[in-house]
């Protein structure tokens, strides 16, 4: 039994079959499950412990660099995916240049739109690298697109940022966990670890490559993001962390706890296995599709997207067992880590 086989044995023994929605939620693995129930518990006795919340804060912040291939004064930790690039937006001047994904999710694209005075132009995912032109300031683009799991030409993109001096944001939320991600190939990477990472909601992460930090705005930052937190907990913070932990919004405690464990079976298993798993898994569900007279959006990705689908397949496959979302006209699958060629068979044979 390979690596993977074993850790979902031993971390989803009560997953029931047929969970294909990752790409709407994580499922947690029992060791995350059993940390944040034991912090729970100490809770409620009146026994919190501020050390081991940091101890779980610190691990997981690791664990995230480590998996995106930075080092660790690279990552921020943040709330949610809109508040990590309202700091972005916050910090271009007026004017700007930003070119974003038609289509893309709302709480990349919103910020910008939401922030005004920025020449927002909105492109086609296959247009984005043709798009930055001199004077671009940023380009802002998911990975994965949540709607239907197209990747981006991240290595286009990257090239064409370079040519005219952009700067890249990269949302992860929907590919670090699965997509292997080099968080140094870009200037800023958020991702939220509540999908593929399998972590709780609050769990969230901003790198900030070296150099960055400049484009930034201070105005954010409260007591945590101090070079000791600890000891600014009152007035004007004397001194801000070195690094991207300048930019740290105050963890939620119970959220890194859970995201530590996550995290610590995402590096053990690996994202190279983890990624061979869920492609091919995916892959033998579009061919069954397509055998099927479907016609899901073609691509080398996790998630697979299906338009069109006939009247009564929603219900078919929830009579089957079988989770997935609908999403901007599609059915979205998500077969992660722990999915197995039988749901797949499953979901095939809802259809069929």
């Amino acid at each position: 039994m390979d690596a993977l086989a074993a850790a979902v044995v031993a971390e989803f023994p009560t997953l029931e079959p047929g969970y294909l929605n990752t790409a709407t939620l994580g499922v947690p693995p029992r060791r995350a499950v059993a940390a944040m129930r034991e912090a729970t518990d100490a809770w409620e006795a009146g026994r919190p412990s501020s050390d081991r919340y940091e101890a779980a804060v610190a691990a997981a912040r690791a664990a995230y660099a480590r998996i995106t291939g930075v080092p660790v004064e690279r990552v921020a930790l943040g709330g949610t995916v809109a508040q990590a690039v309202g700091l972005i937006a916050t910090g271009l001047p007026e004017g700007a240049d930003v070119v974003v994904a038609e289509g893309d999710f709302s709480s990349l694209v919103q910020p910008f739109a939401g922030r005004g005075g920025l020449d927002l132009r909105i492109v086609p995912l296959e247009a984005v690298a043709e798009a930055v032109r001199p004077g671009t300031a940023l380009v802002a683009v998911s990975a994965a697109q949540s709607a239907d799991g197209r990747v981006a030409d991240l290595a286009a993109i990257r090239a064409a940022a370079d040519a005219h001096g952009a700067r890249v944001l990269l949302d992860g939320t929907q590919s670090v966990g699965w997509l292997p991600v080099d968080a140094t190939l870009y200037d800023y990477l958020v991702c939220h670890g509540y999908k593929w990472l399998l972590s709780p909601h609050g769990a969230c992460f901003l790198t900030v490559a070296e150099g960055a930090e400049e484009t930034l705005s201070p105005a954010f930052a409260g007591w945590y993001a101090a070079d000791d937190p600890w000891a600014s907990c009152y007035g004007p913070v004397p001194r801000l962390a070195p690094g991207a932990r300048q930019f740290d919004a105050r963890p939620a405690y119970l959220s890194f706890v859970g995201a530590a464990a996550s995290l610590s079976l995402i590096e053990e298993i690996g994202v190279a296995a983890i990624h061979a798993h869920d492609v091919a898994l995916a892959a033998s569900l579009r061919d069954g599709l397509a055998g099927l007279g479907h016609a899901p959006i073609a691509g080398e990705s996790a998630i697979v997207a299906v338009p069109g689908m006939p009247q009564g397949a929603e219900a078919r496959l929830a009579a089957a067992g079988i989770r997935f979302s609908a999403r901007a006209g599609n059915l979205r699958f998500a077969p992660h880590l722990f999915t197995t060629p039988a749901d797949i068979a499953t979901a095939l044979a809802a259809l069929s």
